[in-house]
């Protein structure tokens, strides 16, 4: 009897810490979009043009859906050099792919690249960034058209990074032409659906 008492104790405690750490994940994405929020709407921070800015409220996201807050991977390519990143302009910033990062979907096993920027390497604040461009089927529906990008960070230890595409954002290029933003190469473009992060309202000159 005190045995079953102690399955029962022990699963509710597991119950209990599975809610807690989901709260916890839900406000961690809903900081973010409030962050990515008050970013745009401060016109020292904003790139939305002067007109979209007078305009501007808030990101459209889809709803948020933990079945896209992925456990994933990490293989370090230890062999790549640094390339020239393709960008929407004639600008080349130098990036090296850091390693490839396998995970699934749906039950569909998925793999990106995820890159490291040479500039950004030397800067203690970011020694640890990864930047994991990527495209999906989503692209020019709902989403923009050229991709979306997520920040990531270099485990601290082992090779599991959690991939999270309900934080998933929109380059600046998306909303001025004043940027220059890098092209998701082509090893990063999904054949699949990611309903999760930002959406995009096209404008007249995306049509």
């Amino acid at each position: 009897m005190k045995y079953i008492l102690f399955l029962l104790c022990l699963s509710v405690s597991n119950i209990l810490f599975a809610q807690n750490d989901k709260k916890a994940i839900l406000k961690e994405i809903k900081a973010h979009q409030n962050e990515l929020n008050n970013a745009y709407k401060d016109p020292e921070k904003s790139p939305l043009e002067p007109s979209d800015l007078k305009k501007f409220k808030k990101h459209d996201f889809f709803p948020i859906n933990l079945d896209y807050r992925v456990k994933a991977k990490l293989t370090i390519t230890e062999t790549e050099g640094f390339f020239d990143m393709v960008t929407t302009t004639t600008r080349r910033p130098k990036y090296r792919k850091y390693g490839i990062i396998e995970f699934e979907i749906e039950g569909k096993k998925l793999q990106l690249s995820v890159y490291q920027s040479q500039d950004l390497q030397g800067k203690i604040a970011y020694k640890d960034y990864l930047f994991l461009p990527f495209k999906d089927l989503t692209n020019g529906v709902e989403t923009y058209k050229v991709g979306r990008y997520i920040e990531l960070s270099i485990p601290k230890e082992g090779n599991e990074i959690i991939v999270d595409f309900n934080k998933a954002y929109n380059p600046y290029c998306a909303y001025s032409n004043d940027y220059s933003c890098p092209i998701v190469p082509s090893e990063n473009h999904l054949n699949v659906p990611i309903p999760a992060g930002i959406r995009y309202k096209k404008k007249k000159e995306d049509e």
